[in-house]
């Protein structure tokens, strides 16, 4: 267990790519801190199964990530609690399907703060102590729309955008501090955000569920697959590797071809 001894926060971790990752991580010894939003009995049930599968320490904080000084918080926690944050990942995203025109304002507000300010936030509590123990992995969670764009997704792409340059900056700042900072882009993945999205888009296009599927959700992805939350969180996995050590400021697509076009 490679990550015996380490800890991890991961944002928007009590579902979909969130938790895969957080599993993937305990599973490899670390302790962790999970985060987001659910049923409390839920969210209690996946954060013992952590615990009682794995044998390390998991904590739940039940920071929003559009409030800075509660996630700032959530950090100061988490390193009392454990010591260290070794592993920072920042995966909370929310979604909106509309058209600019119609686009809610507290929508865009909502997305652009979940998406890539909450991102901010918590890589500058976590780089002090990073930069102390000359070690630490940032791991963002953007997406294909960090590449490339979709209509009616004006807050997500452009908070994706936003997250991929974000953390190029972050990997020269922290390049000679043992630190590296790097973002997996995933096309589409079945998660409860992606099923979420689909109603909307529906109206949005005048679809069935069935043409948005096929035709809007996997239309650009040659593959013609979902990517799945098991296999973005074996990438996050690698990353915390040594064999990294040396991939830093990448934007890694995982997309099924997506952006390959």
């Amino acid at each position: 267990m490679f990550l015996k001894g380490k800890s991890a926060l991961v944002t928007g971790s009590t579902s979909g790519i969130g938790l895969a990752t957080a599993r993937a991580f305990a599973a490899e010894g670390a302790n962790v801190t999970i985060n987001g939003f659910g049923e409390a009995a839920a969210i209690e049930k996946e954060r013992a199964a952590l615990e009682s599968e794995f044998g390390v320490t998991a904590r739940y904080s039940p920071a929003d990530m559009t409030r800075p000084d509660q996630i700032a918080e959530m950090v100061t926690q988490h390193e009392a609690a454990f010591g260290t944050l070794d592993i920072l990942v920042n995966n909370a995203g929310i979604q909106h399907v509309s058209p600019i025109e119609e686009f809610p304002i507290d929508k865009w507000d909502a997305i652009i703060a979940i998406n890539l300010s909450s991102a901010f936030h918590t890589i500058r509590a976590a780089i002090p102590g990073m930069k102390v123990r000359t070690w630490g992995r940032i791991i963002n969670t953007a997406s294909a729309h960090s590449l490339a764009a979709s209509p009616f997704k004006a807050a997500y792409v452009a908070a994706k955008h936003g997250l991929a340059g974000l953390t190029k900056t972050a990997a020269l700042e922290l390049a000679t501090f043992g630190v590296t900072v790097n973002c997996i882009s995933p096309g589409y993945v079945w998660t409860p955000l992606v099923e979420k999205q689909i109603p909307d888009t529906m109206k949005a296009r005048g679809m069935t569920r069935e043409q948005v599927m096929n035709d809007v959700l996997l239309a650009g992805q040659p593959t013609k697959q979902f990517v799945t939350v098991d296999q973005v969180a074996a990438l996050a996995l690698f990353l915390c590797k040594e064999e990294a050590a040396s991939m830093t400021g990448a934007n890694l697509s995982m997309d099924g071809g997506w952006t390959a076009a």
